[in-house]
């Protein structure tokens, strides 16, 4: 692989060789050591970058930073954690040294011909050179070109992913992200469809009413980063969310919920679609298939409900904006609808202002009412306008002290609500985007990353209680939509959570890989190296087999809209 990416940047001096063969008097020495420079800043720049990238995500860089873009703000907010001193200092020192590098042994990879006479040998050696290089770029003669799965060696990825060419596999992801090929072939289609079809009932659903009313007003918590590792109710430590423990005690509170993906805007699609994320891309960066997408609001808006999205940030943020306006939402606020002073925080605006002002827009909503919103305070670099809870200036106490923020702000708005008239006509679903490597840095894979809160709470909620069932976000609106008597057929990659006859399953992407849970426990596979990264030991072949035919399926779903 490292051959590979050497024989493409050897393309321009190699064609540029080939020149000179014919015009002796051209000077391509200059061109070379020009674009040397370049490439030596270039590939110093996204080694650095990659260094504090993988430390967060887990995997080697690929194309997904590029969709964040667009938002600078919110991506310096991102890397404001981030050690940007050492990073700039690793940066600079590769640059200088390899450029010195260079210029110290330049004189050796320069041939200088003078009044030397032009001959063909020369100029077809120099084509041949130039026509070789499609050779190791391709990684050999073999029928298929190489890829990733070629280096990986070992059982651990995280020395599979070290065997990775790092600019090799960056331009790989940028060339190949808008393949119609689906890369999840495990099975034959009919052979993934009868897998994935075992998990859906086809007959009729029998579930408890757990509200007290018909058409209560709707509201959607989603809370960034909210792992399951810090809320208290779901055995995480403890004293971090006192107020979502106390909401989870007076609702009802589901214990084995996992996220789709470790994307906001993945989670924004499985909460509000109940669609599954996609492990090398995301629906969300494509329109035109995102306008076929069902959602709840649309499902309610046939009902009569009037809907609204707030987000103290920046909603064109990956891309999000346009799926919200193809959802069809009446009403969208974003940090732009708040002041500038209020716009005190590198996302956008905190938690408790932006909770004060949805709860001023839903007192004046005409009901029955559907809003959203999401919050924002605990993402990096967790800058909470609050005295610290907890004590210290590592980054899992930041986090701490963040998610403390957002779970008081979650409290007082509750609070508040509980006063209105309205409330007893008001079922609120609190739940996560995503979860969280920290506490604890979790592996890329694993389960208790993408472990979950899911809450009702509310007026209308009649029945309270926990329910152990697993499940996913993109099971949330299926269930919701149920308890109302509104059919969720479009909804096909979602079950009831409160069926109990249901097959007990989650489904989750990371980096080209999924997660696959149920009760008998978790597998996590490697779609590069086709490896078993996690299994726990009540986890046989069949459960890996039904988290393969899922991936296969639900990308083919992708792919065809």
């Amino acid at each position: 692989m490292d051959i590979s990416f050497t024989a493409y940047i050897c393309i321009l001096p190699f064609l540029l060789f080939f020149i000179k063969s014919i015009f002796q008097k051209f000077n391509s020495n200059k061109i070379i050591e020009i674009y040397t420079v370049i490439i030596i800043i270039l590939l110093s720049f996204i080694t650095t970058a990659d260094l504090e990238l993988y430390t967060a995500w887990g995997y080697r860089m690929d194309a997904t930073p590029l969709q964040y873009l667009k938002s600078p703000k919110e991506m310096g907010g991102s890397v404001s954690s981030a050690p940007l001193l050492i990073l700039l200092f690793i940066f600079v020192f590769l640059s200088l040294f390899f450029i010195w590098l260079y210029r110290k042994n330049r004189s050796i990879l320069y041939v200088h011909k003078k009044n030397k006479p032009v001959f063909f040998t020369d100029i077809l050696i120099s084509l041949l050179l130039v026509m070789f290089l499609f050779v190791p770029m391709r990684g050999g003669i073999q029928k298929i070109p190489m890829n990733q799965s070629d280096v990986y060696f070992s059982q651990k990825l995280f020395a599979d992913h070290a065997a990775l060419n790092l600019p090799w596999n960056l331009f790989h992801s940028l060339l190949n992200k808008n393949s119609n090929q689906n890369p999840f072939q495990y099975f034959s289609t009919d052979e993934a469809k009868k897998l994935v079809d075992s998990l859906y009932k086809t007959g009729p659903v029998k579930v408890p009413s757990i509200l007290s009313v018909k058409r209560p007003n709707i509201i959607f918590i989603i809370m960034e980063s909210y792992t399951a590792k810090l809320v208290g109710c779901l055995g995480g430590e403890q004293g971090v969310t006192p107020n979502l423990d106390r909401i989870a005690s007076e609702g009802l509170l589901f214990t084995n919920i996992y996220a789709a993906g470790d994307r906001s805007e993945k989670g924004q699609v499985a909460v509000l679609s109940g669609y599954p994320n996609q492990a090398i891309t995301s629906i969300i960066k494509t329109p035109t298939k995102t306008q076929h997408l069902p959602s709840i609001n649309k499902s309610l808006d046939a009902e009569g409900y009037h809907s609204s999205y707030t987000y103290g940030g920046e909603l064109e943020f990956a891309n999000i904006k346009s799926y919200l306006v193809n959802l069809g939402f009446q009403r969208l606020v974003s940090k732009y609808s708040f002041s500038p002073s209020e716009r005190t925080t590198s996302w956008g605006v905190h938690d408790h202002i932006v909770l004060d002002r949805f709860f001023e827009d839903i007192k004046k909503e005409q009901q029955p009412f559907f809003a959203a919103i999401f919050t924002l305070s605990s993402h990096e670099p967790y800058d909470v306008p609050m005295a610290p809870h907890f004590i210290g200036n590592d980054e899992t106490t930041l986090f701490k002290n963040a998610f403390y923020y957002t779970d008081s702000t979650i409290g007082n708005f509750i609070e508040k609500i509980k006063k209105e008239p309205w409330w007893q006509n008001t079922l609120v679903v609190l739940v996560a985007d995503h979860g969280h490597p920290l506490p604890g840095h979790d592996p890329n894979d694993r389960p208790s990353k993408f472990h979950i809160p899911l809450i009702f709470t509310g007026g209308a909620l009649q029945l309270k209680g926990v329910v152990k069932n697993v499940g996913s976000q993109t099971d949330i609106v299926t269930t919701v939509l149920h308890q109302l008597g509104v059919t969720a057929n479009d909804f096909k990659w979602g079950k009831d959570l409160l069926d109990s006859s249901a097959r007990q399953f989650a489904f989750y992407c990371f980096n080209n890989g999924f997660g696959f849970v149920t009760p008998s426990g978790a597998v996590t596979v490697d779609n590069v190296s086709k490896k078993i990264i996690y299994k726990d030991p009540g986890v046989d072949s069949s459960v890996t087999n039904l988290g393969k035919a899922y991936m296969q399926q639900s990308y083919r779903d992708f792919l065809r809209r």
